[in-house]
């Protein structure tokens, strides 16, 4: 069975049931409605501007047709198929289509610049791709490298000269499947890492990986029929699409929302009765944040069926999700590790049951297994820090077309993950850091994320990155950017202060006041910080030296 299976037999089961409801906020006309207003009398709004639906049976038609499109213009199976999209409608319809006509899905990060989609293009060896409108002015400069990308189909309207309408031609074509045969073996999708050390590395996963990643998830989180699970997170990423994947199996409603506003998130879980949120760290602070200075009035929201706040793509602070539970105490509460090259969330993974080890990212999840290793691959003791490996059936098959990466991280099965953990004496595992962001301070091994938990606890602090600084003596120093909650003022003063219950090597040698910067996934840009103050301070560590 593969992934596709899910979808026909959801056309069969369900036909006329929603399947997909886009929620695009900067579509609303009745801006003059008033947030009481809404709470009175819009509780629910399908002929709203801003809402559009799909049935199961138009989902499977919709993939039906972009798959015998591809296959009319030539393309066979194992052809990869680019796509650059922001999350829509139209979305999880194409990357359907793709796999339903044998090809592969190359989903591409929308905040890439024309180098870095030139650069994928060329590397996944895209030989046709689908775009939005938001994308065409980073596509013309690179046109005259794209010789392989011979097939353009563009979602939107005012079709440029370089492309081919999608709307249109679908239209014309048949709406039954395509008569591909997939294995679990077959090649499925390409995705790409987050690139903090460079270019992105092409990440190869096939239909097996898919499938499990759809049990994986439901095995976890028991997605039912009724469930209506609320998308935020961009679908060109591993973690929203295969959250997703709880709801394909289960044949329920997802909704997906092109804002990450907290009025927008309440609203939506109003209005479509969402009963599982995926947030990103970054929004559930806004949302404890907007409910902490009024800007949001829990009156105003219908929220008793919400069930299920989980959390991924990052680690998340302890202090956060207790806060959560004051204000929400009736939701069970899940976070989930994973990456790209585990097929996403689900390898290790907390449960609702372990409310109680809110820190830990969690056990193996289902189907899968996992250590914690020493630089010689020997498991450390219990409390040790080692290198977090997992090995399950959604590893990826390789980094494509390149051999000496691959090696790097998948050894035996087992792919070593790049991050930093320990287990404690339950058998949890709790993330310590990335390899590669240990700041190793006169000998000792500072691990940022321990520290940025640790200041999360301050309340005028919004965000915090912990990041190493050349020093002359030391080699690296520990600093802290904080970012402020809006409205208030800190000063360095008060840092260092409540910084005092940290053991002294553990303490931020400098404080510096910024805004955190995070990725359409969450994670901190920390390269980006680097960029920004690593190097006056390598010059000042030279001058001294």
């Amino acid at each position: 069975m593969v992934i596709t299976d899910f979808l026909e037999r959801n056309a069969r089961l369900y036909r006329d049931e929603t399947a997909l409801v886009e929620i695009n906020p900067s579509h609303e006309r009745d801006k003059a409605v008033t947030w009481r207003e809404f709470s009175l009398i819009e509780r629910t709004r399908p002929d709203a501007p801003y809402r559009r639906e799909m049935t199961w049976s138009q989902f499977d038609k919709k993939a039906n047709r972009f798959a015998n499109l591809l296959l009319s213009r030539g393309l066979k199976k194992g052809t990869k198929v680019g796509i650059l999209l922001m999350n829509c409608l139209e979305w999880l319809p194409i990357y359907f289509g793709i796999l339903k006509a044998g090809c592969l899905a190359v989903p591409l990060n929308f905040r890439y610049s024309s180098e870095e989609i030139q650069y994928c293009l060329g590397l996944a060896d895209v030989e046709a791709l689908v775009f939005g409108p938001e994308f065409v002015d980073r596509l013309e400069p690179i046109l005259p490298a794209l010789d392989q990308v011979r097939i353009r189909f563009y979602v939107g309207k005012q079709v440029p000269a370089f492309a081919e309408s999608y709307q249109e031609l679908v239209r014309y074509c048949s709406l039954e499947a395509p008569p591909v045969c997939l294995e679990q073996e077959d090649l499925a999708a390409i995705y790409f890492s987050s690139g903090t050390t460079g270019f992105p590395k092409a990440i190869l996963h096939n239909h097996r990986a898919l499938y499990s990643a759809c049990l994986t998830e439901q095995h976890h989180h028991g997605q039912t029929h009724e469930d209506v699970f609320l998308c935020i997170p961009p679908l060109y990423h591993t973690g929203a699409k295969m959250h997703w994947f709880g709801s394909l199996i289960s044949g329920g409603k997802a909704v997906l929302l092109r804002g990450v506003s907290p009025q927008w998130i309440l609203r939506a879980v109003t209005e479509e009765k969402c009963t599982i949120v995926w947030l990103l760290v970054p929004w559930a602070q806004d949302i404890l944040d907007a409910i902490d200075n009024g800007s949001v009035n829990l009156d105003h929201y219908l929220l008793d069926q919400w069930r299920l706040m989980h959390i991924g793509a990052q680690p998340v602070p302890p202090s956060l999700i207790h806060r959560w539970q004051k204000i929400f105490p009736h939701h069970a509460y899940d976070t989930n590790y994973g990456l790209s090259e585990s097929i996403g969330p689900g390898c290790v993974h907390l449960g609702v049951e372990n409310i109680h080890k809110v820190g830990a990212i969690g056990k193996p999840g289902y189907q899968w297994q996992a250590k914690v290793v020493d630089e010689l691959g020997r498991e450390v003791s219990q409390g040790e820090v080692g290198e977090l490996a997992v090995k399950g059936p959604g590893v990826m098959l390789c980094y494509y077309k390149n051999p000496e990466a691959t090696a790097e991280v998948l050894r035996d099965g087992w792919l070593f993950t790049g991050d930093m953990a320990q287990v404690d004496e339950d058998g949890f595992i709790y993330l310590v850091d990335r390899k590669k962001d240990v700041v190793i301070s006169g000998g000792e091994n500072l691990y940022p994320v321990q520290i940025e938990d640790f200041l999360r606890r301050y309340d005028k602090i919004k965000d915090v990155a912990v990041i190493g600084l050349p020093d002359p003596r030391l080699g690296e120093i520990a600093a802290a950017i904080i970012e402020v909650k809006e409205g208030m003022s800190c000063t360095q003063e008060e840092i260092e202060a409540f910084c005092q219950e940290l053991p002294r090597y553990k303490r931020p040698r400098k404080i510096i006041f910024d805004r955190i910067p995070r990725n359409p996934t969450g994670k901190i840009e920390k390269p980006a910080l680097r960029k920004k103050y690593y190097h006056g301070r390598l010059v000042e560590a030279q001058t001294t030296n």
